[in-house]
Protein backbone atom coordinates (compact mmCIF):
# COMPACT_ATOMS: atom_id res chain seq x y z
CA UNK A 1 0.00 0.00 0.00
CA UNK A 2 1.46 3.66 -1.00
CA UNK A 3 1.79 6.08 1.87
CA UNK A 4 -0.46 7.98 0.02
CA UNK A 5 -3.39 5.98 0.86
CA UNK A 6 -1.83 5.70 3.98
CA UNK A 7 -1.16 8.95 4.79
CA UNK A 8 -2.37 11.36 2.34
CA UNK A 9 -5.59 10.48 1.27
CA UNK A 10 -8.13 13.80 1.05
CA UNK A 11 -11.90 12.02 2.25
CA UNK A 12 -13.50 14.70 -0.31
CA UNK A 13 -11.37 13.39 -2.74
CA UNK A 14 -12.48 10.05 -2.58
CA UNK A 15 -16.22 10.85 -2.18
CA UNK A 16 -16.26 13.48 -5.09
CA UNK A 17 -14.97 10.43 -7.67
CA UNK A 18 -17.76 8.21 -5.76
CA UNK A 19 -20.41 11.16 -6.85
CA UNK A 20 -18.71 11.08 -10.41
CA UNK A 21 -19.17 7.00 -10.35
CA UNK A 22 -23.07 7.58 -9.44
CA UNK A 23 -23.79 10.63 -11.66
CA UNK A 24 -22.50 8.71 -15.10
CA UNK A 25 -24.00 5.14 -13.85
CA UNK A 26 -26.06 3.91 -16.40
CA UNK A 27 -30.05 4.25 -15.63
CA UNK A 28 -32.11 1.10 -16.64
CA UNK A 29 -35.81 1.08 -16.35
CA UNK A 30 -36.30 -3.40 -16.54
CA UNK A 31 -37.07 -5.33 -14.57
CA UNK A 32 -36.93 -2.03 -12.38
CA UNK A 33 -35.41 1.31 -12.13
CA UNK A 34 -31.38 0.76 -11.28
CA UNK A 35 -27.77 2.29 -11.81
CA UNK A 36 -24.87 -0.06 -13.12
CA UNK A 37 -21.56 1.33 -11.37
CA UNK A 38 -18.55 1.49 -12.71
CA UNK A 39 -15.26 2.51 -11.32
CA UNK A 40 -16.80 3.07 -8.13
CA UNK A 41 -13.58 4.09 -5.99
CA UNK A 42 -10.62 5.94 -7.03
CA UNK A 43 -8.43 3.26 -8.84
CA UNK A 44 -5.44 3.69 -5.77
CA UNK A 45 -8.21 3.19 -3.14
CA UNK A 46 -9.40 0.21 -4.69
CA UNK A 47 -6.19 -1.49 -5.16
CA UNK A 48 -5.56 -0.60 -1.21
CA UNK A 49 -8.91 -2.12 -0.17
CA UNK A 50 -7.87 -5.05 -1.78
CA UNK A 51 -4.29 -5.24 0.03
CA UNK A 52 -6.36 -4.49 3.26
CA UNK A 53 -9.35 -7.13 3.46
CA UNK A 54 -10.23 -8.76 7.34
CA UNK A 55 -9.11 -12.32 8.09
CA UNK A 56 -12.13 -14.06 8.40
CA UNK A 57 -11.98 -14.07 12.18
CA UNK A 58 -12.87 -9.94 12.21
CA UNK A 59 -15.85 -10.83 10.35
CA UNK A 60 -19.36 -11.98 12.27
CA UNK A 61 -22.03 -14.00 10.81
CA UNK A 62 -25.02 -12.34 8.83
CA UNK A 63 -28.36 -12.62 10.41
CA UNK A 64 -31.79 -12.62 8.68
CA UNK A 65 -32.26 -14.85 5.17
CA UNK A 66 -28.68 -15.57 4.72
CA UNK A 67 -28.62 -17.46 8.30
CA UNK A 68 -31.22 -20.51 6.43
CA UNK A 69 -28.18 -21.13 3.75
CA UNK A 70 -25.50 -22.01 6.23
CA UNK A 71 -24.25 -24.71 5.78
CA UNK A 72 -25.30 -28.29 8.18
CA UNK A 73 -22.02 -28.23 9.99
CA UNK A 74 -22.79 -24.83 11.16
CA UNK A 75 -20.44 -22.81 8.51
CA UNK A 76 -21.71 -19.30 7.82
CA UNK A 77 -21.94 -19.11 4.02
CA UNK A 78 -22.06 -15.06 4.48
CA UNK A 79 -20.22 -12.79 7.03
CA UNK A 80 -20.11 -9.33 7.53
CA UNK A 81 -18.08 -6.73 9.00
CA UNK A 82 -20.19 -3.46 9.56
CA UNK A 83 -17.95 -0.41 8.11
CA UNK A 84 -18.20 1.68 11.65
CA UNK A 85 -15.19 2.85 13.67
CA UNK A 86 -16.07 1.09 16.42
CA UNK A 87 -15.85 -1.89 14.82
CA UNK A 88 -13.12 -2.01 12.96
CA UNK A 89 -10.82 -0.52 15.78
CA UNK A 90 -9.66 -4.04 16.14
CA UNK A 91 -8.41 -4.16 12.53
CA UNK A 92 -4.73 -3.83 12.43
CA UNK A 93 -3.65 0.05 12.53
CA UNK A 94 -2.38 -0.10 8.26
CA UNK A 95 -6.14 -2.20 7.20
CA UNK A 96 -8.04 0.79 9.78
CA UNK A 97 -6.76 3.83 7.69
CA UNK A 98 -8.20 2.45 4.51
CA UNK A 99 -12.05 1.06 5.94
CA UNK A 100 -12.48 4.12 8.29
CA UNK A 101 -11.96 6.24 4.74
CA UNK A 102 -13.99 4.20 3.34
CA UNK A 103 -17.32 3.52 5.86
CA UNK A 104 -17.01 7.48 6.15
CA UNK A 105 -17.18 8.14 2.12
CA UNK A 106 -19.83 5.91 2.18
CA UNK A 107 -21.85 7.62 4.87
CA UNK A 108 -21.45 10.61 3.99
CA UNK A 109 -24.67 13.24 3.13
CA UNK A 110 -22.82 13.96 -0.49
CA UNK A 111 -23.17 11.02 -1.61
CA UNK A 112 -26.56 9.82 -0.31
CA UNK A 113 -27.79 12.99 -1.79
CA UNK A 114 -26.56 11.42 -5.42
CA UNK A 115 -28.29 8.71 -5.11
CA UNK A 116 -31.57 10.22 -3.61
CA UNK A 117 -31.46 12.45 -6.72
CA UNK A 118 -30.77 9.27 -9.22
CA UNK A 119 -33.59 7.17 -7.83
CA UNK A 120 -36.17 9.87 -7.47
CA UNK A 121 -38.68 8.09 -9.63
CA UNK A 122 -38.51 5.36 -7.68
CA UNK A 123 -38.41 6.83 -4.07
CA UNK A 124 -41.41 9.03 -5.20
CA UNK A 125 -43.54 6.34 -6.74
CA UNK A 126 -42.77 4.24 -3.37
CA UNK A 127 -43.01 7.06 -0.83
CA UNK A 128 -44.55 9.80 -2.26
CA UNK A 129 -43.95 13.56 -1.77
CA UNK A 130 -42.16 12.14 1.62
CA UNK A 131 -39.12 10.60 -0.04
CA UNK A 132 -37.78 14.22 -0.56
CA UNK A 133 -38.11 14.63 3.44
CA UNK A 134 -37.16 11.19 4.12
CA UNK A 135 -34.32 10.84 6.41
CA UNK A 136 -31.92 7.83 5.70
CA UNK A 137 -29.68 6.03 7.54
CA UNK A 138 -26.54 4.87 5.73
CA UNK A 139 -24.65 1.43 6.98
CA UNK A 140 -22.00 0.35 4.92
CA UNK A 141 -20.90 -3.67 5.47
CA UNK A 142 -18.12 -5.65 4.12
CA UNK A 143 -19.46 -9.50 3.28
CA UNK A 144 -18.26 -12.36 2.68
CA UNK A 145 -19.73 -15.10 1.00
CA UNK A 146 -18.79 -18.34 0.81
CA UNK A 147 -19.46 -21.94 -1.27
CA UNK A 148 -23.08 -22.85 -0.70
CA UNK A 149 -24.33 -18.98 -0.27
CA UNK A 150 -27.76 -17.85 -1.69
CA UNK A 151 -30.46 -15.80 -1.89
CA UNK A 152 -34.18 -16.40 -2.68
CA UNK A 153 -36.29 -13.75 -4.57
CA UNK A 154 -36.75 -10.70 -2.40
CA UNK A 155 -37.45 -7.34 -2.90
CA UNK A 156 -35.27 -6.28 0.69
CA UNK A 157 -37.75 -5.19 3.75
CA UNK A 158 -39.61 -2.30 4.17
CA UNK A 159 -36.67 -0.59 6.67
CA UNK A 160 -34.73 0.02 3.42
CA UNK A 161 -34.72 2.69 1.18
CA UNK A 162 -31.93 2.01 -0.64
CA UNK A 163 -29.85 -1.32 -2.04
CA UNK A 164 -26.33 -0.72 -2.76
CA UNK A 165 -23.80 -3.78 -3.43
CA UNK A 166 -20.13 -2.58 -4.53
CA UNK A 167 -18.13 -5.65 -6.24
CA UNK A 168 -14.40 -6.36 -4.45
CA UNK A 169 -13.08 -9.08 -6.90
CA UNK A 170 -9.28 -8.57 -7.55
CA UNK A 171 -10.19 -9.70 -11.30
CA UNK A 172 -13.13 -10.75 -13.62
CA UNK A 173 -12.76 -14.31 -13.60
CA UNK A 174 -15.71 -14.88 -11.30
CA UNK A 175 -17.83 -12.37 -13.21
CA UNK A 176 -21.19 -15.01 -13.83
CA UNK A 177 -21.95 -14.66 -10.05
CA UNK A 178 -23.49 -11.12 -9.63
CA UNK A 179 -27.03 -10.20 -8.25
CA UNK A 180 -29.88 -11.52 -10.63
CA UNK A 181 -32.81 -9.34 -10.80
CA UNK A 182 -36.20 -10.13 -11.86
CA UNK A 183 -40.07 -9.18 -13.13
CA UNK A 184 -42.56 -10.71 -11.36
CA UNK A 185 -45.52 -12.08 -13.79
CA UNK A 186 -49.41 -11.80 -12.93
CA UNK A 187 -49.66 -15.43 -12.38
CA UNK A 188 -46.82 -14.86 -9.89
CA UNK A 189 -43.99 -16.48 -11.50
CA UNK A 190 -41.08 -14.80 -11.95
CA UNK A 191 -38.48 -14.46 -15.25
CA UNK A 192 -35.26 -14.07 -14.84
CA UNK A 193 -34.77 -10.45 -16.60
CA UNK A 194 -30.78 -9.82 -16.12
CA UNK A 195 -27.65 -10.90 -14.03
CA UNK A 196 -25.17 -7.89 -13.15
CA UNK A 197 -20.90 -8.68 -13.83
CA UNK A 198 -18.72 -10.02 -10.23
CA UNK A 199 -16.18 -7.69 -12.07
CA UNK A 200 -13.81 -4.86 -9.87
CA UNK A 201 -14.63 -1.88 -8.74
CA UNK A 202 -18.26 -2.53 -10.00
CA UNK A 203 -21.36 -2.70 -8.51
CA UNK A 204 -25.18 -1.78 -8.98
CA UNK A 205 -27.61 0.81 -6.93
CA UNK A 206 -31.66 0.55 -6.88
CA UNK A 207 -34.21 2.23 -4.46
CA UNK A 208 -36.10 -0.49 -3.13
CA UNK A 209 -39.92 -1.18 -3.61
CA UNK A 210 -42.97 -3.40 -3.99
CA UNK A 211 -41.47 -4.78 -7.69
CA UNK A 212 -37.60 -4.71 -6.95
CA UNK A 213 -37.25 -8.35 -7.20
CA UNK A 214 -33.63 -9.68 -7.00
CA UNK A 215 -31.85 -12.96 -5.42
CA UNK A 216 -28.38 -14.84 -5.74
CA UNK A 217 -27.60 -17.80 -7.02
CA UNK A 218 -26.20 -20.45 -4.93
CA UNK A 219 -22.47 -20.20 -4.98
CA UNK A 220 -20.76 -23.09 -6.27
CA UNK A 221 -17.59 -24.73 -4.86
CA UNK A 222 -15.54 -22.65 -7.86
CA UNK A 223 -15.53 -20.05 -5.35
CA UNK A 224 -13.51 -19.33 -2.13
CA UNK A 225 -14.92 -16.34 -1.53
CA UNK A 226 -17.04 -13.13 -2.52
CA UNK A 227 -16.15 -9.82 -1.21
CA UNK A 228 -18.56 -7.40 -1.30
CA UNK A 229 -19.98 -3.95 0.11
CA UNK A 230 -23.40 -4.08 0.74
CA UNK A 231 -24.13 -0.08 1.40
CA UNK A 232 -27.73 -0.06 2.81
CA UNK A 233 -30.08 2.95 3.71
CA UNK A 234 -32.43 2.37 6.41
CA UNK A 235 -35.46 4.74 6.68
CA UNK A 236 -34.53 6.60 9.37
CA UNK A 237 -38.12 8.70 10.16
CA UNK A 238 -39.62 8.83 13.25
CA UNK A 239 -38.11 8.27 16.78
CA UNK A 240 -38.84 4.43 16.51
CA UNK A 241 -36.51 3.83 13.41
CA UNK A 242 -34.32 6.46 14.99
CA UNK A 243 -34.15 4.21 17.71
CA UNK A 244 -33.96 1.05 15.82
CA UNK A 245 -31.48 1.73 13.40
CA UNK A 246 -28.86 2.97 16.23
CA UNK A 247 -29.66 0.30 18.71
CA UNK A 248 -28.97 -2.38 16.07
CA UNK A 249 -25.80 -0.35 15.60
CA UNK A 250 -24.90 -0.52 19.64
CA UNK A 251 -25.90 -4.22 19.59
CA UNK A 252 -23.39 -4.73 17.14
CA UNK A 253 -20.84 -3.32 18.88
CA UNK A 254 -21.64 -4.90 22.34
CA UNK A 255 -21.77 -8.42 20.18
CA UNK A 256 -18.51 -7.96 18.16
CA UNK A 257 -16.91 -7.15 21.94
CA UNK A 258 -18.46 -10.27 23.35
CA UNK A 259 -17.15 -12.02 20.48
CA UNK A 260 -13.49 -10.61 20.46
CA UNK A 261 -13.26 -11.80 24.06
CA UNK A 262 -14.16 -15.28 24.01
CA UNK A 263 -12.99 -15.74 20.86
CA UNK A 264 -16.36 -17.10 19.23
CA UNK A 265 -17.05 -18.39 15.81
Amino acid sequence: MTDFVRDSVDLEFIISCIIKSIDEASSFDSPFLHLTLNDFFPNEIFAAMLESMPVTSDYRPMSGRSRTHDLADGTHTRIKLDLFPELIRHLPEHKQKIWILVGQALRSAQVQDTFVRRLTPTLAKQHGQRYSVMDLYPVPSLTCDSTGYAIPIHTDTHWKGITVQLYLPPDDTLSHIGTVFHEKCKDGSFLREKQMRFIPNSGYAFAVSNYSWHSADKVGAEVSRRDSILLTYFIDDGLFRKFRNRSKRFGNFILNEIKRKFSLP
